[in-house]
């Protein structure tokens, strides 16, 4: 299983060596210098990270930046909700006041453009017509659904073969990475993780650049020709590959992608010792790309490796994922590393499919399948689990947070779009990103944001109970769905 990891810690010794952290310590620096050799590295001073707590947080956050934009505003999401109207409107503002101000938006094709009045398409077209020339809408479409199984598949469940699914919330050289998406639940009471970084010009050119090459195999959106059978034209920009089989193509570019800057991030002289070290990992296992399962077999690999007998000196791991279904990959890396690992999923009630109509109304029965399953593989290991529920309230956020021991403030923590699960894995496009922070209690920066990562945690589980999972009925017709694949699709 480790067989990957090995070979990329024989590499790293080929390579330049990145440490971090202080004499004696080597969790995070042995990890960083495996990882600096297989993905693209940036530093960052640990004063320009900021750790957000909350939807309104989030969406206040993201229309200051857009009102204040200069150059240009970058935007990519699952989709647009068409009842948020203010988000549009303050995009049409900022333009209007700055003719030289440029936005970019990617989405999901298939998610922006169901049949009906609400189409997001249909939202963020008024911005495509005022400002052609300034405003591009990218619309990503998987090509897992093809040919005559996508004729019989319903608009409603045709994402189920994959989305794009990256948040990458940008202006002028300020970039916030999250888990949630643009409608009005994730502004109110839809719980995320929302990280922002400030005034770094290299980093925002890189999530610049992810978005310039996934459009390269995205359709355009543009408004209607004589001939439009819908209210707005897709343009498909390549004529020599079909849309339903871009996958080399898409291979090709971001690979191309990650080693370019893998090539910049190894020119540069080795960050001191006070600085953060940010990790973007791209998983797309439809087009053959699993760095984020590679990065995090790494971080067991290594957690393992630091494991004592003794608890109160062994790391520990808090992982969450509101649509919790933990690839089979994911589930040994957590089982075999022995290391005390508190798990937090969603309660039922807190799925966004909760008391939803038709067979979508069974997904949160599901991913209570899913974790009884898991729980029963976990018995007598060192797993913890809990589920999130706060009245009214839905849960999306996701990630990994590491602490070298238990009683200590994490060092490092893996955010941004992935769910963690086996339809993250191999259907949907993710970018998440790997943040390492130095172990120097001296350096009041570094501190803080350890503080801020370890506030963030505990404002999760303060909504945290028991799991009950395990008294809970999950009919049958639900087991067979999940035993006939759906649980590729949650």
């Amino acid at each position: 299983m480790f067989a990957s990891i090995t070979n990329a810690a024989r590499l790293a010794k080929q390579k330049r060596v990145i440490h971090t952290g202080p004499p004696g310590s080597n969790f995070i620096g042995d990890l960083t210098s495996v990882l600096a050799q297989r993905q693209p590295c940036f530093t960052v001073s640990p004063a320009d990270v900021d750790v957000l707590s909350s939807p309104q947080q989030f969406y206040n956050a993201l229309l200051d930046g857009i009102r204040n934009a200069r150059r240009r505003v970058f935007i990519s999401s699952l989709y647009i909700g068409m009842e948020d109207t203010e988000l549009i409107n303050t995009l049409h503002s900022a333009l209007k006041s700055n003719e030289s101000l440029r936005v970019d938006i990617h989405l999901d094709l298939n998610r922006s453009t169901r049949p009906g009045p609400s189409s997001p398409a249909k939202a963020v077209l008024p911005l495509v017509s005022a400002y052609p020339d300034r405003v591009n809408v990218f619309l990503f479409r998987s090509p897992k659904l093809k040919g005559f199984l996508a004729s019989l598949v319903p608009p409603r469940f045709n994402e189920g073969w994959g989305t794009w699914h990256p948040k990458i919330y940008g202006v002028d050289d300020d970039v916030m990475i999250s888990g949630a998406n643009l409608n009005s639940s994730y502004f109110t009471d839809r719980q995320d993780r929302y990280l922002q970084f400030k005034s770094h010009a290299e980093f925002a050119q890189y999530c610049r650049e992810f978005l310039h090459k996934s459009s390269t195999f995205s359709y355009r959106l543009l408004p209607p020709s004589l001939h439009s059978s819908e209210n707005y034209d897709l343009h498909w920009p390549d004529p020599h590959t079909h849309p339903h089989h871009l996958e080399s193509k898409a291979k090709r570019a971001l690979s191309e992608l990650q080693s370019a800057w893998i090539e910049k991030s190894r020119s540069r002289p080795p960050p001191s010792k006070t600085e953060v070290l940010l990790f973007p990992v791209i998983q797309a296992g439809q087009f053959g790309i699993r760095e984020e399962e590679q990065a995090v077999g790494l971080i067991f690999n290594q957690l393992a490796k630091n494991r004592t007998n003794d608890a109160s000196t062994s790391p520990t791991v808090d992982l969450t994922s509101g649509y919790f279904g933990l690839s089979k990959l994911y589930q040994s890396f957590v089982l075999q590393s022995g290391v005390h690992t508190q798990l937090l999923c969603a309660s039922p009630q807190a799925n966004g499919f909760y008391n939803a109509h038709g067979i979508s109304g069974r997904i949160p029965e599901a991913y209570t399948y899913l974790e009884q399953r898991f729980m029963r593989a976990a018995y007598g290991t060192n797993v913890l689990l809990k589920e999130w529920s706060r009245n009214g309230w839905t849960y999306h956020a996701k990630g990994i947070w590491i602490r070298p021991t238990p009683s200590s403030l994490p060092t490092m923590t893996l955010f941004g779009s992935t769910n963690l699960n086996s339809r993250s894995s191999n259907l949907d496009t993710e970018l998440s990103f790997i943040m390492t922070v130095p172990e120097i209690n001296t350096d009041k920066s570094a501190l803080a944001l350890r503080q801020k990562l370890q506030d963030e945690v505990q404002s999760l589980k303060r909504f945290a109970v028991p799991w009950r999972g395990e008294s809970r009925c999950v009919r049958m017709g639900t087991k067979v769905l999940v035993g006939l694949g759906v649980e590729g699709m949650l």
